[in-house]
């Protein structure tokens, strides 16, 4: 018993989802959609590191100073200089070894890059949820495109099935009539093909599916063992072009960095100051010596050449007009795009009809060559021939939906529809 056990632990576990509600949940939680998350993350990280330079700069230290001539703890004023010079027994702040410890700080009053490169962060962050929200949608039209393309193949199965069936019922009627000498032999042998051509289909259509369930796998780790039963609850809404939202928000940001390089060419005002106590022996009479000395100031750091700024500047002007232009080729493609799905779409339903109607008569046409079929009235090609017909139907049909479906997720895509809103 144990080690049965052990034998089914050590298989992976599939998981299998038996509603669309499941898969999108698992999208949610996957690798695929995780990574966008990291990616909005690190803009929120940039973000903070812009605003972390507002704050001061503080920092402790320790030194310890060999010198090969005796040199000053702090700088001394004549005044008391002259005292020391006359009173040796003054120790004197000059040693050839001193320990040193103290702080610093450093503190931003007036840069102005500084807020324009807070503000970039906040659109770089805007720009990366609206990229997470635009993949997640192509993640669920996806699965719900592909879905359609596996019902698609299992109706195509199906047909192939009933197909099969009455082949072989036909192959048991026509071997006894063989047998009795009223039909030729090569009958058998092409009803025997159009087996054999049923189950190559079946394999193919196998391999077909088996990569669209690997598709949606790789995107939910889920499993599909059937396609899920989809209905269309409303049609999409036109949203300006919605899906092109991060690009936007990038270029909005770029600009923000434009602004910046610029104001590093501003002048700016900063804050600096410092403490520190110095211990060491007195050159003159050895004796120990500890002084303490501070400061705190303002520096303005005026500009006047900086030939690498005005690179930087037109580099990032570039970018921005290199963004512009991908922006305006994305829009004429997406909406020529758009234009011809949306037409589709009407196309799409009237094919629907027209095959329904193909599928019905191409079966009231098969049920009549089977009859002639068996009364000798017709040959096996021509009969066979409406066997192919009908499964051709069915198959067209079947493709017409799985492409409407198709062309229904690319528009909620393009206009950034809610999908999961859209189809249950």
């Amino acid at each position: 018993m144990l080690k049965k056990t052990l034998l089914v632990l050590s298989f992976p576990v599939l998981i299998y989802a038996h509603t669309l509600t499941e898969l999108f949940d698992a999208l949610k939680e996957h690798s695929q959609t995780k990574s966008d998350e990291m990616v909005i993350k690190k803009a929120e990280i940039a973000g903070s590191q812009a605003t972390s330079k507002l704050y001061p700069s503080i920092n402790l230290f320790g030194a310890y100073d060999n010198y090969n001539t005796p040199t000053g703890l702090l700088p001394v004023v004549p005044n008391e200089m002259s005292k020391m010079l006359k009173n040796q027994n003054i120790a004197q702040p000059f040693s050839e070894n001193i320990y040193r410890a103290g702080a610093n700080f450093t503190m931003p009053i007036f840069v102005k890059s500084i807020f324009t490169y807070a503000k970039k962060a906040k659109e770089m962050q805007k720009s990366a949820k609206a990229r997470k929200h635009i993949n997640l949608l192509k993640n669920e039209a996806l699965i719900v495109g592909t879905n359609a393309q596996l019902k698609y193949l299992s109706e195509l199965g199906k047909s192939l099935d009933i197909k099969e069936k009455s082949l072989l019922e036909t192959q048991k009627t026509l071997k006894i009539k063989v047998d009795n000498g009223r039909s030729p032999a090569s009958s058998l042998y092409k009803i025997d093909d159009s087996l054999n051509q049923i189950n190559i289909a079946k394999n193919n259509i196998a391999l077909q599916k088996n990569k669209m369930i690997s598709s949606i796998e790789s995107i939910t780790g889920i499993r599909l063992d059937t396609p899920i039963n989809i209905e269309q609850r409303m049609s999409y809404s036109k949203n300006n072009l919605a899906s092109l939202k991060p690009l936007q928000e990038k270029i909005v940001a770029n600009k923000l960095s434009i602004k910046a390089q610029k104001e590093k060419l501003y002048p700016s005002l900063v804050a600096h100051g410092s403490y520190v106590f110095s211990k060491a022996k007195a050159y003159n009479n050895n004796k120990d010596v500890n002084e303490e000395y501070g400061n705190i100031g303002i520096v303005l750091n005026i500009p006047l050449l900086q030939m690498s700024q005005y690179d930087e500047i037109k580099k990032s002007k570039l970018e921005v007009k290199s963004d512009e232009i991908e922006l305006q080729k994305l829009t004429d493609e997406l909406k020529a795009r758009a234009s011809m799905l949306e037409n589709s779409l009407g196309l799409y339903d009237n094919s629907i009809k027209l095959l329904q109607k193909s599928v019905k008569n191409k079966t009231k046409l098969l049920e009549i060559a089977k009859l002639n079929y068996k009364n000798a009235r017709l040959s096996t090609e021509e009969y066979l021939r409406y066997e192919d017909e009908v499964v051709d139907a069915k198959a067209k049909l079947y493709q017409t939906k799985a492409q409407k479906w198709q062309a229904l997720m690319e528009l909620a895509v393009i206009y950034a529809n809610n999908i999961e809103e859209m189809v249950r």
